[in-house]
């Protein structure tokens, strides 16, 4: 629910010097600091505004709005303004900032409470230092399958790429399947064509001494799926009975599993707990922005962000605290406290710019713009995912990205066919993965 915006503060600036972060609503949601005189990142696409956005805001012209986090730098040598969610666990209200006569008005449409520092990262660190969560276990270092294969991705190119990492002496912890292995969005444990056997890949990994990994999107439901078909009443719904709408992908409009429905809940156990049966101790849950999505649920007392932090406990209790949990697409405030790491930007790609220039699309400039602006985070609030390291020499402006990655200190991901790597690339691979392995 949405509540009217009240006035919070009034700010003198200098026009010319001042700066102000927005904070997005998840992962992938633009992320950092602008002048005064800049046009903030907005979606350019209905679809991407629900599936890379906070769904069904807006914001109005020459206004920046911040999703639980604003912090203002008014240029003028007077002190960092941060206005933040009072406990973004249970409520992120929505922050606004315009500038008019030489002074920045702040409004928000929830409580805030109100920071100063001396600059916009020292006093979003500071915020976070408030927190006092858990400072986050070391992150393995990962060979993900998605950025050479995506979702054509086999069992035969698992293998192939593990028999590499041990020809190239590389020191990669975790091997990770990512999207393609699973018949549908919600059929988890059916497996595609192009996979034989889940449990044999992950004996396969283990018995080489490295860890496996596995990618769900555990709120997402294919409409096409077996899920689908004979659940359709676990699914959320809209306000006037249908089923509500997570978005376009794959080529479906998606649907969103309703986790307080016990039978539902019962199912995400029942997957994550087989998926750790069979040797799987590394999970990237992603595409989770769905598990917040407003709508008609089975417990009718769950508003959306208890629904969602709900939804992560089960998959925390079905794989243990021992495994390691990595979240994306994620309402990030609404998270803090659940992840052992998280993905901080859009995705990258083995090209720089977006697709029509939104930066919640795939791209190393948006994930370089969000990855910086979110680096306050790393260490605080969980180990910042900067996405995959691509360092095949197809990939665009291969060694810019490959700077980001490493500049980050956050968690490394390798995600090439490794044979297709130059010399540069096997170097530079080792190096970062190494970097990661040291700490």
């Amino acid at each position: 629910m949405h509540h009217p915006f009240t006035p919070v503060a009034s700010v003198p600036v200098d026009e010319a010097r001042a700066r102000v972060h927005e904070e997005g609503w998840q992962s992938w949601s633009p992320s950092g600091a602008y002048a005064l005189g800049d046009k903030p990142y907005r979606p350019t696409d209905d679809n991407w505004a629900t599936v890379c956005y906070r769904p069904g805001v807006t914001v109005p012209e020459d206004t920046f709005q911040g999703e639980g986090l604003l912090a203002l730098d008014p240029g003028d040598g007077s002190p960092v303004r941060l206005w933040a969610a009072v406990d973004p666990t249970r409520a992120v209200p929505s922050i606004r900032l315009a500038v008019r006569d030489g002074r920045a008005d702040v409004s928000a449409d929830g409580p805030v409470r109100e920071w100063t520092g001396t600059s916009i990262q020292s006093v979003l660190g500071d915020w976070a230092d408030s927190l006092a969560l858990p400072v986050p276990r070391p992150a393995p270092t990962v060979w993900c399958s998605w950025y050479e294969y995506f979702t054509a991705v086999t069992e035969d190119d698992i293998h192939e790429n593990l028999r590499a990492m041990d020809t190239l002496d590389l020191p990669i912890d975790v091997v990770q399947i990512d999207d393609g292995y699973q018949k549908a969005l919600g059929d988890w444990l059916t497996l595609s064509g192009r996979f034989r056997s889940r449990a044999g890949i992950a004996d396969a990994i283990r018995a080489r001494g490295r860890r496996a990994g596995i990618w769900t999107a555990p709120f997402l439901v294919d409409p096409a799926s077996d899920l689908a078909a004979e659940h359709p009443d676990w699914l959320v719904r809209d306000t006037a009975g249908g089923f509500a709408h997570a978005g376009r992908n794959w080529g479906h409009d998606l649907r969103v599993l309703d986790t307080t429905h016990p039978q539902a809940a019962a199912f995400v156990t029942e997957v994550f707990r087989t998926l750790r049966a069979e040797g799987y101790d590394y999970f990237k849950v992603d595409f989770l922005y769905a598990g917040a999505l407003d709508g008609v649920r089975h417990d009718a007392d769950a508003d959306a962000l208890t629904a969602y932090r709900a939804g992560i406990a089960l998959i925390r209790e079905a794989i243990g605290a021992d495994a390691y949990l990595l979240g994306c697409g994620a309402p990030l405030l609404a998270s803090l406290g659940l992840f052992d790491a998280m993905r901080v930007s859009p995705d990258t790609a083995p090209h720089r710019r977006p697709e029509a220039d939104d930066y919640s699309q795939p791209g190393q400039d948006p994930a370089e713009f969000t990855g910086a602006g979110r680096q306050w985070q790393h260490g605080r609030l969980w180990t910042n995912d900067p996405d995959c390291l691509m360092a095949r020499p197809a990939v665009e402006t291969r060694e810019r990205w490959a700077a980001h990655v490493e500049a980050t200190g956050g968690l490394m991901a390798s995600s090439d066919r490794l044979l297709s790597l130059d010399a540069w690339g096997v170097e530079t691979t080792r190096r970062l993965l190494s970097s990661g392995a040291a700490r």
